[in-house]
């Protein structure tokens, strides 16, 4: 219940739907097809205020030691890539957050010329695109920043077992996520490709649809894997302040014996 209350987790979900439904449908119209159009649509009440998160992540300091390629990288999927190029410079950081994504809604209920909501469609697609390309770059940089230091600390641990380690535990867990990051976000240029059809004989609507479906259920795994990190430090802040608290209470009682 508590997975299903968050917006981004509906949003994952409602996206494996559209993505097997294009699956099956392979293009061809019929149910399957129209269940994709139609869950396609309806994510967008999930994303209307995903910009916020966005912005967040833009504005937030990098982890120290992050080399500055690799930050500015790190920002630029936050940015949609693309957007500074695509539309007008002039315009503010929210406004840019948010005419890509509502663009396409917007044409689509208000715009007669459907040229121009096709293009709007690809600028939008082809940022995505960029982002993925851009994650792929920073979590390749990352992990090989996450290799060197494992094997220094590999070194330094050679008389002991390294799986005691919880330095170690911890660079392997995070290395572990990158990976899991890094296919998510080659998958992700695959699909891109396919929705924008620059390789129709390669990546057809079948292929698109299952490696759609497949990054589907990494990102329903990643945002309940951090729901449950969250959730771990929750109460392990909470199991500091109970002991703080009834030490607390101790020494109180203590004293008030003692008076």
């Amino acid at each position: 219940v508590l997975y299903l209350n968050k917006a981004e987790a509906r949003d994952k979900i409602c996206r494996a739907i559209q993505y097997g439904s294009k699956f099956l449908s392979n293009g061809q119209p019929g149910t399957a097809q129209n269940v994709d159009k139609s869950t396609s649509l309806a994510r967008k009440v999930f994303r209307l205020f995903k910009f916020v998160n966005d912005l967040h992540g833009l504005i937030s300091p990098v982890p120290q030691g992050t080399p500055l390629p690799l930050a500015l990288l790190g920002k630029v999927p936050k940015m949609h890539c693309c957007q500074l190029s695509c539309f007008s410079i002039k315009l503010s950081g929210l406004a840019e957050q948010v005419s890509i994504r509502y663009a396409i809604c917007y044409a689509r209920s208000h715009l007669q010329n459907k040229e121009r909501t096709e293009l709007i469609g690809r600028i939008s697609l082809f940022c995505w695109m960029g982002s993925s390309i851009c994650t792929t770059l920073v979590e390749l940089g990352e992990l090989r920043r996450l290799s060197k230091s494992m094997k220094k600390l590999e070194k330094n641990l050679k008389d002991s077992d390294k799986h005691k380690n919880e330095e170690y535990c911890a660079k392997l867990q995070k290395s572990n996520e990158r990976t899991l990051a890094l296919v998510k976000a080659g998958l992700d240029i695959v699909v891109a490709v396919g929705l924008l059809q620059l390789a129709p004989k390669k990546v057809t609507p079948r292929v698109t649809g299952a490696l759609g479906f497949a990054t589907s259920f990494i990102s329903c795994y990643q945002v309940f894997d951090s729901m449950l990190a969250d959730k771990v430090v929750l109460c392990v802040a909470v199991a500091s302040i109970t002991t703080q608290v009834q030490g607390k209470l101790k020494w109180e009682a203590c004293f008030a014996h003692q008076a």
